[in-house]
């Protein structure tokens, strides 16, 4: 069964052959071609397909739309772009200057028919109507980041943000465009999976506008019978391309759950979002590179590419990351014993001083030196990666021990898991002023307000002042004092169980050891996990189960020919085996990483679930805390 990420690198692969399905026998010589992207389409391609690859499929040049092109004649052009104005403007420019020969116009999402006539204009007017080859409605419009995960946006992410959308001056009209944008994304996921959900969605919130107009745009193509999107699906009622029951749509508001996405967090990618701002699966890491002249440090900074080509990093990303610094020691150690065997045998032939004498000593070691000699490319690769992952993981240990992470991150489980015993109060927390930057308190704090019961109003300003002589910016706690109000109208009993673990110091002889990556007593880690919020709603709703949190969750089936009261549609009782999670305002990789968790609980039994998250976008906790507090400064 294909994973949502290879069905958009098989759909990109096609349009880069020209929208030719690639056969196994015409596999000779790729026709040459260059590829011109506007961001958003560099930001879909760039986690799928690297550049190596992409030579492999004959592109032998990648350029912006928007930047100073030359003419190349007896080329073919690909473009890849969203079917804005200014990009439509600029290809009108391309066919005026006659720059290609040929053109093949591949728009992300679907191009309206008015913008349609303009190009046809357009290229009228340049006389090159017969260079256009092909204009595609490619429906990509969403990014892959991993095999069971995705967002809808990179570039201008803060037009579908958690502040745009709760911002308190938004008009109508804004607030439906911003649901169309994320609608036309999460249409573009289904067309490319080739299958039609069933849509579950909670009242009241931008996520149950997202399910209506998803449900209605659905609809509408269904119907549509020039259309064969979705034809698979249609023909073998209820199969899609991969399975033979439908998959379940979770849209989800970001409101179900705030604290999760400030949480000090302990998972390896999760770490590496929170810390080093990972980005595209690609982190910036700073690294001292010995002394200047001048007798200071010189750093330089090295972009490290964390994806599914790294076989370390695919098998440790969920990791916690004590587990990881070990691991990474492991393979250090590896490395060398194999390092050592490829020098022994150069010595032992006499190879570094190269006498003649050494050649006569060739016959019993050729076996051994050939085999070590065919593995050297993939030791060279191995360091490489050991290296890289060193350089990632040292800058990680160093964000913890100067800012005290571990600390903060054992507390605010206690918090989340309603532990009756916290060893500090949080008051200490707040005062000590080696634990956290002024971010982390505030952080800390919020989580604390979320997860307490009640706090008289004396109490809580004390707090605010404390935070305010630590240097917090109090704007993101006015915002939530309001939302906190708000969500107790209309709260359900004990939302948190915890962020997802137990700890048992783990970390404190991790940062007491000094940053070398000796551990003990890692590995007697009792780890009890817990579902966060967003995990217990989607095991609810996948396994029909009926709490009073999700049963006045609302109901659509695109599929139904007549819409009815939400209510009464005839429910299919059977669980699902699939389910897409989407969460409107922004998700976290401690969510992502808690789902995966879950359906490899599960998948030991013959109940093997997949659970694919979906996020409008991926806000770190400073971004998140950014976004609070432009809220807390609107409510002055």
């Amino acid at each position: 069964m294909a994973t949502l990420r290879e069905k958009q690198i098989g759909a990109l692969k096609q349009m880069l052959n020209l929208n030719q399905t690639q056969t196994k026998t015409l596999a000779g010589e790729p026709v040459w071609k260059i590829l011109i992207y506007d961001r958003c389409g560099q930001d879909i391609i760039s986690p799928l397909i690297s550049i190596k690859e992409l030579r492999e499929l004959g592109v032998t040049l990648h350029v912006q739309l928007h930047s100073d092109r030359d003419p190349i004649p007896d080329v073919p052009a690909v473009y890849f772009c969203l079917p804005t104005e200014e990009n439509l403007g600029r290809i009108g420019q391309d066919l005026q200057s006659n720059l290609y020969d040929a053109y093949h116009l591949n728009f992300i999402s679907p191009i309206s028919r008015q913008r349609l006539e303009d190009l046809a204009a357009a290229a009228l007017q340049a006389n090159c109507v017969s260079q256009i080859q092909k204009v595609f409605d490619q429906y990509l419009n969403f990014i892959s980041l991993e095999d069971d995960m995705f967002i809808l946006k990179h570039q201008n992410s803060e037009a579908i943000s958690y502040y745009a959308i709760n911002r308190g001056e938004i008009k109508d009209t804004e607030m439906e465009a911003i649901m169309d944008t994320i609608v036309d994304s999460l249409f573009s996921v289904f067309a490319t999976l080739g299958t039609v959900p069933v849509i579950r969605s909670p009242r009241g919130n931008a996520a149950e506008m997202v399910a209506e107009k998803l449900d209605k745009k659905l609809r509408e193509n269904l119907r549509d019978t020039r259309n064969s999107l979705f034809l698979m699906d249609a023909t073998s009622q209820g199969g899609g391309h991969f399975s033979f029951q439908r998959p379940l749509l979770i849209v989800l508001d970001r409101n179900v759950d705030m604290a999760t996405p400030l949480h000090h967090t302990w998972t390896y990618q999760a770490l590496a979002h929170d810390v080093l701002d990972l980005t595209l699966n690609r982190v910036v890491v700073e690294e001292n590179v010995g002394r200047s002249p001048a007798g200071g440090a010189k750093v330089k900074t090295r972009a490290c590419d964390l994806d599914s080509r790294d076989r370390f990093w695919m098998s440790h990303k969920g990791s916690p990351f004590p587990i990881v610094a070990e691991a990474i020691q492991e393979e250090l150690e590896q490395y060398r014993s194999s390092e050592e065997e490829v020098k022994r045998l150069k010595a032992s032939m006499g190879i570094d001083n190269e006498s003649d004498a050494a050649f006569s000593m060739v016959t019993d070691n050729t076996a051994r030196l050939t085999s070590a000699v065919n593995s050297l490319p993939q030791l060279l690769d191995k360091k490489r990666l050991i290296d890289m992952h060193t350089t990632v993981a040292s800058a990680i240990l160093n964000y913890i021990k100067s800012r005290r992470l571990d600390t903060l991150f054992e507390f605010e489980e206690k918090v989340m898991s309603k532990a009756a015993t916290l060893d500090r109060n949080i008051m200490e927390l707040i005062t000590d002023s080696d634990a956290g930057n002024p971010e982390d308190k505030m952080r800390l704090f919020i989580i604390y307000y979320i997860c307490s019961h009640s706090m008289s109003e004396a109490e809580f300003d004390r707090y605010a002042a404390a935070l305010q002589s630590a240097g917090c910016d109090l704007q993101p706690l006015t915002y939530i004092k309001r939302w906190k109000a708000y969500a107790k109208m209309a709260a359900t009993p004990n939302q948190y169980v915890g962020g997802g673990t137990k700890t048992v110091g783990m970390f404190s002889k991790l940062v007491s050891q000094g940053s070398s990556f000796v551990m003990e007593g890692v590995k007697n880690l009792v780890v009890k996990r817990h579902n966060l919020p967003v995990t217990r709603i989607v095991d609810e709703l996948m396994e029909m189960k009926t709490s009073q949190e999700t049963e006045d969750y609302r109901y659509f089936d695109p599929k139904q020919l007549r819409v009815t009261d939400s209510s009464q549609i005839p429910r299919n009782r059977t669980p699902f085996q699939e389910a897409i999670v989407f969460m409107v305002g922004g998700g976290n990789y401690i969510e992502y990483q808690n789902l995966v968790d879950y359906t490899k609980g599960k998948a030991g039994g013959p109940t093997n679930k997949r659970v694919i998250y979906g996020a409008s976008t991926l806000n770190n906790a400073k971004q998140f805390l950014k976004q609070l507090s432009l809220l807390g400064q609107e409510l002055h």
